[in-house]
This record gives structure tokens, C-alpha cells and sequence, in this order.
């Protein structure tokens, strides 16, 4: 990958490669409480503490992280590990950004098929599908206010909210739509996406095509290489390619961040695939928080579990675990790729109104999206019973009002007072509302 070096690293008080190598390690240990909250850390790390970035390039590059899909604190992560060492520096923290989490995440799979029907286990999960779906409202809040700006955005998010819930839309055409919008009214409006106009764009960086096609050959060499090793070595209707294909195009539209993107892969991977539950999913995610590193990683559970159920040739452990790698593998590789074949072009994005226009609306429809995630949990973690109807393109959620658990109830009431009352952190939250699932259902039962 030396080929890939591009010339222009910023010229700070660089460490040596070692130092960074300890610096990005801790940082992916200790990346909890998703991507604001790991922003947050590398900045008062990078930037604050060790002076290794200032702040504007630091700023620069979170906002052009935002404009690709994947996870954006784990590619600010990569971003600066190259300005400070290059390819090898990117490729350091990028993946030491993922690797604590991913194992965590594995442990936690392996404790949830293991584990199932054990008394406390079960109660814990119980307790944080009520976490979960508070904390899936509390990122809808936070989003609305950033991103609703303007009766446009506002627009946006309530037509994709329409479009998902009730259209069944799929979440690419929503969010290829919105980018498309907010492109065109950016150009002759932008104060309809509340842009800011007037900022320079920097001079295009020599030979920056070039470079850009190096790295997206070899990435997408690296992406596609073990997809197709398993189609050669077991066959192409295995299960194990239909997860490489479904994950790799997954890495391709995750615009704003894993709750939005939730709502397309529960869409996939419960309803058209089968892999898991709605239950399973909440329970995913709730797995998921507690991790350090990218929420995104709850595509390795889904992974895990959907070759799990599935095992041929292979045991069921077995096959999880190939399936959770594999997983983590098409989800993370694509995204570290976008950061080495933009990096060429970062500072000529800077100031380009019509790609911020339509991060913009992206944005807005994200919220629209992330809505119905908090619909769809809510139904599936309050009511026993939620079956989903269709009538020609109309597609609703059918559930008795009789149905509901007033456990579930209780315990999503005591999670809404932690958060949005105490403001208690995302961990602390967790935990103690898997604690009081424990003791729900050790004492009142199932």
C-alpha cells in the first residue's frame, strides 16, 4: 500500500509512529458512547492534550468524514493517523479504532446464543430493550435540533419518515433522493439548508486522480477478496456470500450513522432474510452500546447470528464466528477506503456549497429515518404482538392495544427519567437498566 502516500500530511508536532500506535490503541478502548462522545475524546486527546492536530484541520476533517458513508468518528480517526504518518499511520488507527469493539462484540455474541434461557441473561436483555429504545429517542432529539433547520428540512425528514414507515421505501432510494435535492436547491438556495456561503475552496492537490484510483483499486481488491474466496470455496448461494453482499452495500449507504441505517438493515435482515427477530435486533443494539468503538458493529451481530442459524458446512460457533469477521470486514474496509481516496481532494471540498447542500438534506432525511427506527422499536419492545400489514403500496404495523407490557412499560418509563431527567451517561444507563431487568425478571418472571 506505500503507492497510496499522498503529499501533503499536515505539518504539526507529529509523535513517533510508536507513540501513536499507544495513543490510537487506548483511544479504541476507550471509544464508548458513540460518535459524539468519541469525537469528543480524540479531541480533547489529539488536539487539547497532546497537540497533535490543530483545531481547524481537526473541524476540516470531521466534515468531510460527515459527507461519506460509514462510521465518522472511526474515519477521523483513520484521517488523522495519515496526516501524521500516512498510509500506515491511516490504516493504525482506523483499525485499532475497531478491533477492541469487535471482540467485545464477538464475546457478547457468543454470550447471547450461550446464554439464552438463563435466567439472568434473559433478564438483562429484557432490561435493555427499554435503554435501547430510549436511546434511540434521545439520538432523534439531538439530530432533529442540529439538523432541522428550515421548513425544507423539515420537509425532508417528514417525507422520509413517510416514505420508509409507510412505503416501505428502501433507505438508499431515500437517502440517493435527498443528497440529489439538497445538490440542486444548494446551488440557487442555500439558505433553505441553512448553508453558509462564502468560504474559499482551496487549490486542487497535484496528481490527486491518480492517487485517488490507487487506493480505491486496492481497496476494493481488499473489500471483495474474502467474499470471493467463499464463493469459490463453498459455493455462491452460501450463506456467508449472501452477508458479504448484503454488508458490502450496506458500507455503501450508511449515511448518518447506525440508527439511520438500522431501520434499512431490521428491513433486510428480519423481514426479508429471516436472520433475527425484531427482539433480537433491540437486543443487537443494546449489545452494541456497550461496546467501545463504531455502533456500527451491531452488523456483526446480525452477522453472527444469521450464519449461526444457518451453520452448514460449518458448526454453528464456527460459522458464527467466520460470519461476525466477515462482517466487520466488508462494513470497515470500504469505509477506511473513502478516507484514503478522498484524502487527495479534502482540501478542495472545503467550502463547496452543493456537497454541503446535500450532507444537509441527507441530515434531514436521517431524522425522518431514525424516527421510524423509534416507531418501530417502540412497538416491537412495548406490545406483545405486532404484525406488519400491506394494502397495494401502503405498508402499517397492526397491534392490540390490550397487548401491552407493562414491564417493558415501567421499565422504558425509569430509562426516560435517567436520560432525559438525571441525564445520565449512555453506559451508566445501560448498565443499570439491565440490573433492574435482572431483578424483574428473577422476581415477577417472564
Amino acid at each position: 500500500m506505500a503507492t497510496v502516500e499522498i503529499a501533503s500530511p499536515a505539518k504539526t508536532a507529529a509523535p513517533s509512529f510508536g507513540e501513536a500506535l499507544k495513543v490510537w490503541f487506548k483511544i479504541g478502548c476507550l471509544s464508548f458512547g458513540g460518535p459524539t462522545g468519541q469525537i469528543a475524546m480524540m479531541h480533547r486527546i489529539l488536539v487539547d492534550e497532546k497537540k497533535w492536530i490543530d483545531e481547524p484541520r481537526f473541524l476540516h476533517g470531521l466534515n468531510f468524514c460527515m459527507l461519506l458513508p460509514g462510521p465518522e468518528a472511526q474515519q477521523l480517526a483513520t484521517y488523522i493517523g495519515w496526516l501524521m504518518h500516512g498510509v500506515r499511520g491511516g490504516l493504525v488507527a482506523g483499525i485499532l479504532f475497531i478491533l477492541p469493539g469487535a471482540f467485545v462484540m464477538l464475546g457478547l455474541s457468543l454470550l447471547y446464543v450461550l446464554g439464552s434461557g438463563v435466567s439472568w441473561v434473559d433478564g438483562a436483555l429484557f432490561g435493555i430493550k427499554a435503554a435501547v429504545l430510549v436511546i434511540v429517542v434521545e439520538a432523534l432529539i439531538r439530530i432533529g435540533k442540529r439538523a432541522l433547520k428550515t421548513r425544507l428540512l423539515l420537509g425532508l425528514a417528514a417525507a422520509a419518515f413517510i416514505g420508509i414507515f409507510f412505503l416501505a421505501l428502501p433507505f438508499p432510494v431515500i437517502i440517493g433522493a435527498a443528497a440529489l435535492i439538497g445538490y440542486g436547491v444548494a446551488q440557487s438556495s442555500p439558505h433553505l439548508l441553512a448553508i453558509k456561503t462564502g468560504e474559499a475552496q482551496a487549490a486542487p492537490a497535484p496528481g490527486r486522480w491518480q492517487q485517488a484510483a490507487i487506493a480505491t483499486a486496492i481497496g476494493l481488491a481488499i473489500w471483495w477478496a474474502p467474499v470471493a474466496l467463499a464463493a469459490v470455496t463453498l459455493g455462491p448461494d452460501h450463506i456467508l456470500i449472501t452477508i458479504g453482499i448484503f454488508f458490502s452495500k450496506l458500507a455503501v449507504v450508511t449515511f448518518g450513522g447506525a440508527y439511520a441505517v438500522l431501520a434499512y438493515m431490521a428491513q433486510a435482515a428480519v423481514e426479508t432474510y429471516g436472520w433475527v427477530t425484531p427482539e433480537q435486533m433491540v437486543d443487537g443494539l443494546g449489545l452494541a452500546e456497550t461496546t467501545p468503538g463504531p455502533l456500527i458493529l451491531v452488523t456483526q451481530f446480525v452477522g453472527f447470528l444469521a450464519a449461526y442459524g444457518h451453520p452448514a458446512p460449518f458448526a454453528p460457533i464456527a460459522a458464527g464466528v467466520i460470519a461476525a469477521a466477515l462482517t466487520t470486514w466488508v462494513t470497515f474496509v470500504p469505509s477506511m477506503m473513502w478516507i484514503f481516496a478522498g484524502a487527495p481532494f479534502i482540501e478542495r471540498l472545503r467550502g463547496d456549497r452543493r456537497l454541503s447542500g446535500a450532507l444537509a438534506a441527507i441530515t434531514a432525511a436521517v431524522v425522518g429515518v431514525i424516527l421510524n427506527l423509534s416507531v418501530w422499536f417502540a412497538l416491537h419492545v412495548l406490545f406483545g404482538r405486532v404484525e406488519e400489514q400491506h394494502a397495494g403500496w401502503l405498508r402499517w404495523y397492526a397491534f392490540d392495544p390490550l397487548a401491552l407490557d407493562l414491564k417493558a412499560t415501567a421499565l422504558a418509563a425509569i430509562a426516560a427519567v435517567l436520560a432525559f431527567v438525571l441525564h445520565r451517561g449512555l453506559i451508566e444507563l445501560v448498565v443499570v437498566m439491565a440490573a433492574l431487568g435482572i431483578a424483574v425478571r428473577l422476581t415477577l418472571g417472564a
